[in-house]
């Protein structure tokens, strides 16, 4: 897929042929040229030196030089390393990362939090300068100010210290009151302070206010800490400052309020009692702010997931233990265990897990635990009750979970992640420590509440039996033909049998259906129209989900099945396509689909096989040619190229049927010009808590985002 700077180019190049064309006007006819798509990469064979290597000039490219010595090896010195391999740190440097600086700033005030000091967090996004346009974040925390004192083992400012010598922290041991922290790599503000421009520390302790700045990338400006004025005594904290690098964050530099809103909020759930405001000030006529502080902690985050949701009981069980366990010769290890949930009738399981107040995407040791406490005690109490017989078979943990909203948070004083980005837990302790508190807790809890326990066998049953229907369901589908089983009568399927290189269009509509018919490769593009718009899965019950006819098709199209059964290496298509109208309604529906990928078929997106075809809005006829703009700005962009008073001819498609099977096939088919995108999981904590705001049942999430991008609309389709 090109960069904006690709497509550009792409569209200057094409461009100067259409102002070749107005030149040459007077003078000759009319030319006639082929069909180009603006935007498409263009790849001039005439300015191409082909040369045909053999095996051998192969391997000699690649080879590495053979005198390899150490002169060879490069020390790459202070935040260098960073600033070299981002990704390493902040694992990428799109907007994901930019907004993974905010939270490396304000974890240090989380963890202060955890140690009992910090009370308040201020975050500001506040606009640019004159001299560099680009937003900055401002965090401040009253906990007890990084230690202003020279550190014997740099002989540096402890805390210059701490923001430019990679792996140096108070947090590799217990003396410094940091018994739990989600910073213990010793590398996060430092990140942070290596991709900026520019970062200004202010440290208030023991009376006086001292402060320190950065430049370019981590480079101390003289005279390095320095004390600038006088506090009251009992005053403490650290403020940070910084600017984004736009070298390093070459997609974006924009901060965006929702985005920070929604990890401010979830982080105020996960630390009771601590009050987080976020203010942004780029737009002084119209300030946003927000403010949370939850003495309910995550039972009340529990709450706030579930919102109107169909719920089993209203009440949330609640669990919080800890357990030392040792870890080492002569090493204990103190784990603490907090734990909320609630069973709804709808379809998912919604597990939201944390250690230390970071966010554990990729799950680890302690859902593992839960999972078998739930399961275990889950069982047992079914068939103390009778309701169960001891001869059956115990209910699947997806039986158990279906419809369960979780949240999980433990306290580790020495966690182990895969990663800087902490997306998965692996100490081998916490399972068995996890599945003991939520077990005992759990067992008690079902004990004391008898009339809720009913329910919640009935909820279980309920899911078991809709298992066993679908079961039943796919494989009567399956059986029918040994030829084609199963495909659905809507699936016009493409002639080649090689998976790697069949394509799977899920498109809206029969018009649509019918050009893109028509328009495709035959022998690798397949065609699945869709009627209407498919199933919320974020609000719908299990059995409901399975018995969606628009579900079910796609389900047996792609193959692989779907759930906790859901098999990748079984699909049928390597690369499945949404393509829908560029109006609201296509968008809702591709929302939907996406949703429905997320939730069923996660595997799909990680693996790198969901894409959304990109249809162009615009169609500019001009001298006979046709140029595709894929954005307003790219229309705006072709109109400026044109000549003064030109006449052209304009099209906005707002439908894909507008388009007829040869232009669908150009302009969003074709292998050689289309443009798509791939659908990726790169946080999977912003999927997963947008999928929960804006498709969930809870109404205020979906206000709130309105409110906060109301005025970055440009189009509307009423």
């Amino acid at each position: 897929m090109s960069t904006e700077e690709e497509r550009k180019k792409a569209l200057e190049k094409q461009l100067k042929k259409v102002e070749e064309v107005a030149k040459a006007e007077a003078k000759q006819p009319v030319q006639q040229f082929k069909q180009e798509v603006v935007a498409e990469e263009v790849f001039d064979e005439e300015h191409v030196e082909h040369k045909a290597l053999s095996e051998e000039q192969e391997e000699e490219m690649l080879k590495a030089k053979e005198d390899y010595t150490g002169d060879d090896i490069e020390i790459l010195a202070g935040l260098e390393a960073v600033r070299q391999r981002p990704g390493m740190y902040i694992g990428t440097t799109s907007a994901k990362g930019l907004h993974h600086l905010v939270r490396e700033a304000v974890d240090n005030g989380i963890d202060e939090a955890l140690a009992g000091y910090c009370k308040h967090i201020h975050i500001t996004i506040l606009p640019g300068t004159e001299a560099n346009p680009i937003n900055r974040i401002r965090v401040e925390d009253d906990g007890r100010g990084i230690p202003c004192d020279t550190n014997a083992q740099t002989g540096l400012s402890t805390v210059e210290t701490v923001y430019t010598i990679l792996h140096a922290g108070g947090k590799f041991n217990d003396k410094t009151g940091y018994k739990m922290s989600g910073g213990l790599h010793g590398v996060g503000v430092k990140a942070v302070n290596a991709l900026s421009t520019y970062v200004k520390v202010t440290v208030y302790r023991d009376g006086k206010i001292h402060q320190i700045e950065f430049e370019n990338g981590g480079h101390t400006i003289a005279p390095g800490l320095k004390v600038i004025g006088d506090c009251p005594i009992e005053k403490t904290g650290t403020t940070v400052e910084f600017t984004p690098d736009p070298e390093i964050f070459k997609e974006t530099t924009t901060f965006d309020f929702s985005t920070i809103n929604t990890y401010v909020r979830q982080t105020a759930y996960l630390t009771k009692g601590l009050d987080i405001t976020l203010e942004d000030l780029r737009n002084p006529e119209e300030p946003l702010k927000s403010h949370y502080c939850f003495q309910g902690g995550i039972q009340e985050y529990v709450s706030y997931i579930n919102g109107e949701k169909d719920k089993v009981f209203e009440s949330v069980p609640y669990i919080s233990g800890e357990s030392t366990v040792t870890t080492g010769p002569e090493e204990t290890t103190t784990i603490i265990v907090e734990c909320a949930m609630q069973p709804t009738r709808g379809g998912v399981f919604n597990m939201n897990s944390f250690c230390n107040n970071i966010r554990t995407t990729g799950g680890g040791t302690h859902e593992e635990g839960f999972r078998l406490a739930l399961g275990r005690e889950l069982n047992n109490y079914f068939k103390a009750k009778g309701w169960l017989k001891a001869s059956d078979d115990n209910f699947r943990s997806e039986d158990c979970a279906e419809g369960l909203t979780v949240v999980l948070s433990i306290k580790h004083s020495n966690p182990q992640y895969e990663g800087q980005v902490k997306d998965k837990l692996g100490n081998d302790e916490v399972r068995k420590v996890v599945s003991s508190i939520v077990g005992d807790y759990l067992r008690e809890w079902l004990l004391e509440n008898p009339k809720d326990g009913r329910a919640w066998f009935e909820r279980v049953l309920s899911a078991f039996k809709g298992r066993r229907a679908a079961e039943k369901a796919r494989a009567q589908a399956q059986g029918k033909s040994s030829v084609g089983a199963g495909l659905p009568d809507k699936l016009t399927d493409c002639v080649s049998k090689n998976p790697k290189e069949r394509e799977l269009f899920i498109v809206e509509g029969n018009s649509a259906g019918g050009s893109a018919k028509s328009g495709r490769d035959a022998n690798t593009q397949a065609i699945l129209p869709l009627r209407g718009k498919i199933l919320n899965v974020e609000k719908a019950q299990a059995t409901r989900i399975e018995k969606n006819a628009e579900i079910y098709n796609m389900v047996t199209a792609i193959g692989g099945g779907q759930g906790e059964s859901f098999d990748v290496s079984k699909i049928k298509y390597d690369k499945v396509i949404i393509m829908t109208d560029a109006d609201v309604d296509g968008s809702h529906i591709r929302i939907l689909l996406m949703t429905f990928f997320y939730r069923f078929m996660k595997p799909l997106i990680e693996d790198g096989h969901l894409y959304i075809a990109q249809p162009p809005l615009y169609q500019v006829t001009y001298q006979g040619k046709q140029y595709y703009a894929f954005s307003d700005e790219e229309l705006a962009y072709i109109k400026s190229k044109l000549p003064l008073n030109a006449r052209f001819g304009l099209q906005r498609y707002k439908g894909l049927g507008e388009m007829d099977p040869s232009q669908l096939h150009d302009t969003t088919m074709d292998k050689d010009h289309r443009k798509m995108l791939r659908v990726t999981i790169e946080d999977a904590q912003a999927a997963n808590d947008a999928l929960i705001d804006l498709m969930g049942e809870n109404v205020e999430p979906r206000k709130d985002y309105i409110t906060a991008n109301a005025k970055f609309v440009k189009n509307l389709d009423i």
